[in-house]
Order: structure tokens, then sequence, then C-alpha cells
């Protein structure tokens, strides 16, 4: 395990079952931890901690939840990397990617992962993305 203590996610998902999974694996993976159950409040949290990584929920309270909240953090951290995760294509048959600049650009995440989320996709992405070993 490398040191992550200094690592700071941000967890955001109106699912507080999935909210509890991914803090728990996290905190045992060696990072700070902090969450917020939908886009309103983690904004809030935001003005008071600078997380180092968000992993952020596409749909909450307003379907466009994750991708707003995704170009907020975007805004006011744009070195930050993003992970959105979604059950959107298995809900609604729509999928999105960000393998294309096209996307990207309105997308805002680095990464697109698809729910259920394996841990170990998720910690591969991490890590790639925090370039850690």
């Amino acid at each position: 395990m490398t040191d992550t203590t200094q690592k700071t996610m941000l967890i955001v998902d109106d699912d507080v079952d999935f909210l509890f999974q991914m803090e728990t694996q996290l905190r045992g993976h060696g990072y700070d931890v902090i969450s917020a159950n939908g886009k309103d409040e983690a904004l809030e949290l935001v003005k008071t901690t600078t997380p180092d990584m968000a992993i952020l929920d596409l749909m909450m309270e307003h379907m466009d939840d994750g991708f707003t909240l995704c170009y907020e953090l975007k805004k006011a951290f744009p070195g930050m990397p993003v992970i959105l995760v979604t059950g959107v294509a298995a809900e609604t048959g729509m999928s999105f990617d960000t393998a294309s600049q096209g996307n990207r650009d309105w997308i805002k995440a680095d990464v697109l992962l698809p729910k259920p989320v394996r841990f170990e996709q998720l910690s591969r992405e991490i890590k790639r993305l925090l370039k850690e070993s």
C-alpha cells in the first residue's frame, strides 16, 4: 500500500449504501474521505475543504446533478481528477463515455465508470489519476 494518508477523496451519491461502501473501502486503503448526499451538500463542503479527487454519482436529486457538480468542481479546482459513476446505461439505455475529446469537453469528468463499480477497477483509476504506484 502506498502512502495515501494525505489524499482526501470527496464522494457524492444519494445512495447511502454506496456512500458507506465507498467510504469504508477508501478509508481501508488509507485515504481521508469526505462525503455528501447530493450536489448542494458537496458544494458546501468544498467551501472549507479541498479534496484531491472527487467520485460523483451522475444521477442524484436531478438527472444532471453529477454533470453540473463535475462542471462546478472543475471550474473551482481545474487540476482535480473527477470520476463519475453511474447506472444510467442500465436504467435508461443511454450511454456516455470520456473516450472522445468532444465528450470530455462537455462531460468534464476524467473517467466515467458504470455502476455497480468494482472497487479494484475504481482503485486502478484512482491510482492512475493521482499518479500513485
